[in-house]
């Protein structure tokens, strides 16, 4: 999203050095492109472990690209709220283009030399598009919400802290008084309900505390997404 600012620090890096040991072995032993997702409720550091993995692997010599699910949300972000005021179905999955973010990756994973996806320019409240190069990108990182659904991920990445443990991060960072009152609580508790149930896909997991912790396997049947598991409204 265009104008988001966030501050890599160092905890931040020391995770992502964590998380690249664990997946290291992963990366080596895979052949051709390799894609990431980093998910988590509001506030929960998506932006800043993303550019702090970033970082770490460019370190190692992988070229990477970011992309963030903000992007693929349908309406821009005050056009959104308004409709999830006016709309008490507009909630959740709904909002969201996974499909056309889960074929972006599914493009990256078959070499693609480029993608074109959309960008939200926020203080504009309007959604342009931009070209990025991937040709030579050996890795592509995808933070957000909902991306746990997926289908085209090699590695499932979820940070375990709730919006209610994430409330003063989210009062900082904050545009707009509308997005801390009383209506947005309520799609945070929605969402809540939604991301939860999305640690059992997690191949890592950063806790509050900032462990970095692999779970044991998920069963087959839980893992890798499918169109029907983004909602039933998207266009």
């Amino acid at each position: 999203m265009q104008g988001d600012k966030f501050v890599v620090a160092e905890q931040h890096l020391e995770v992502a050095k964590k998380m690249l040991e664990i997946l290291q072995p992963r990366l080596t032993g895979s052949q051709g492109k390799y894609t990431i997702t980093i998910a988590g409720e509001s506030g929960s550091g998506k932006s800043t472990t993303a550019a702090a993995l970033f970082t770490i692997l460019q370190q190692q010599g992988l070229s990477c690209v970011l992309l963030q699910q903000d992007d693929y949300y349908i309406y821009p972000p005050i056009t959104n709220d308004h409709t999830r005021r006016q709309n008490p179905e507009w909630r959740g999955l709904c909002e969201v283009n996974l499909t056309l973010l889960d074929q972006h990756l599914q493009e990256f994973l078959e070499g693609c030399s480029q993608i074109q996806k959309p960008l939200i320019v926020y203080a504009e409240d309007r959604i342009d598009h931009e070209i990025i190069d991937v040709e030579q990108a050996n890795i592509l990182i995808v933070e957000g919400t909902f991306i746990s659904l997926l289908k085209h991920v090699n590695a499932r990445i979820f940070i375990d802290r709730t919006y209610l443990d994430t409330r003063i991060d989210r009062r900082k960072r904050s545009r707009y008084q509308a997005e801390l009152d009383n209506f947005t609580e309520g799609i945070l508790a929605h969402e809540h309900e939604i991301v939860s149930a999305h640690k059992a896909f997690a191949d890592i997991i950063i806790t509050q505390n900032y462990e970095v912790l692999t779970p044991p396997p998920a069963p087959p049947q839980r893992r890798g997404g499918t169109a029907d598991r983004y909602g039933e409204k998207q266009t």
